[in-house]
């Protein structure tokens, strides 16, 4: 299948979930996603986004209010319409969160400023191969965020499905280091 066909099978998939089961699916990613994390002691900076509920996926708030509890320091990021890439945000003065016109959660009272702390992005995707190539909603945004960021980064992807046995790629295209579904997490060299 070719990148647009593959796109509309993983949305209609998500749309098949009802919404106890995008819950029940998120909170054992989080799991896993928690216990890989365990093994990384030196990661206290992460990257996390928000999920567009209207998309069913993962709801990545349990995760972030865990992470929180356990004192990382916290990004996400913001689509900035003029420069036509994502800018940063640190998450530590957070008061709530309001709908962005994507339908993205935004929080309130975060301070934009610089990746270089990041050490772990979490990235949204609809389909990931086996070889960690990812399929997003096909804008590029995370693509261009994480060429900026140190190769030493550790790109994570979340997804409620197993793994495609090839994704399309292009030269632009950076892929996953590890994906953690509910059932597995997978590593990619």
């Amino acid at each position: 299948m070719d990148k647009e066909e593959l796109r509309i099978t993983y949305k209609s998939l998500r749309k098949k979930l009802s919404q106890e089961e995008v819950t029940i699916l998120s909170e054992k990613i989080t799991t896993s996603f928690l216990e890989f994390l365990i093994q990384q002691p030196k990661v206290r900076h992460i990257h996390i986004f928000f999920s567009i509920k209207r998309f069913n996926e993962i709801d990545t708030f349990p995760l972030f209010y865990e992470l929180k509890k356990l004192g990382y320091s916290l990004y996400t990021s913001e689509v900035n319409g003029h420069k036509d890439a994502l800018d940063t945000l640190h998450l530590g003065d957070t008061t709530g969160f309001e709908v962005s016109s994507w339908g993205i959660p935004k929080p309130v009272g975060a301070k934009h400023t610089e990746p270089k702390p990041i050490q772990l992005v979490l990235i949204p995707l609809l389909a990931y191969d086996e070889k960690g190539n990812r399929l997003g909603y096909g804008k590029g945004y995370y693509d261009k965020f994480l060429a900026t960021l140190e190769s030493s980064v550790i790109k994570v992807g979340l997804s409620f499905f197993p793994p495609e046995s090839q994704i399309p790629a292009d030269l632009h295209d950076i892929g996953l280091d590890i994906c953690v579904t509910p059932d597995q997490i997978h590593h990619f060299v």
